[in-house]
């Protein structure tokens, strides 16, 4: 039988606007149109994106002057603090994705041209359970990321 490298379902009880709301009420903070547009926007799809990549995407809003870049920012950083993405440096740049309602994952990182693909393998998580439980360490979660060239980079010369 063949390996089956995608990434499994995960159930959540809230949505990650649900989630975020939540976070920032706690905070004493108010949940604002600008913060939930930008939210609206990050969990619209899945993707891997750096914050230049989001203003990209809501360039139409900050010309009208109806959110403003240094918005964007804090906000992907008060959203990286309440758990809903993951911020990862590669290859110079700030990159984020979906942490919230997302299962746990790998990477395979084409150094040419920054693809992100992502797998799940349930035999690399039983070699890290072994060696922690080897070490009696308690793992609360692994990042790997297999760096490389991708298929289209390599037939490009």
């Amino acid at each position: 039988m063949p390996d089956n490298f995608s990434l499994p379902k995960v159930q959540v009880k809230l949505s990650p606007e649900e989630r975020f709301t939540q976070f920032l009420q706690k905070r004493g903070k108010r949940v604002t149109q600008q913060r939930r547009l930008i939210v609206e926007q990050v969990f619209s799809h899945h993707d891997h994106f750096d914050a230049d990549e989001l203003l990209e995407h809501l360039q139409e809003l900050i010309q009208r002057r109806e959110l403003s870049r240094p918005t964007v920012y804090r906000t992907l950083g008060e959203l990286v603090e309440a758990g809903l993405l993951r911020k990862m440096s590669l290859s110079g740049r700030s990159v984020y994705e979906h942490d919230y309602g997302y299962p746990s994952h790998d990477h395979l990182f084409c150094q040419v041209c920054n693809t992100l693909i992502e797998f799940h393998s349930d035999q690399i998580e039983r070699v890290r359970d072994r060696v922690a439980r080897q070490h009696d360490f308690h793992v609360l979660g692994h990042r790997m990321f297999v760096t490389g060239i991708c298929t289209e980079c390599r037939k490009r010369g």
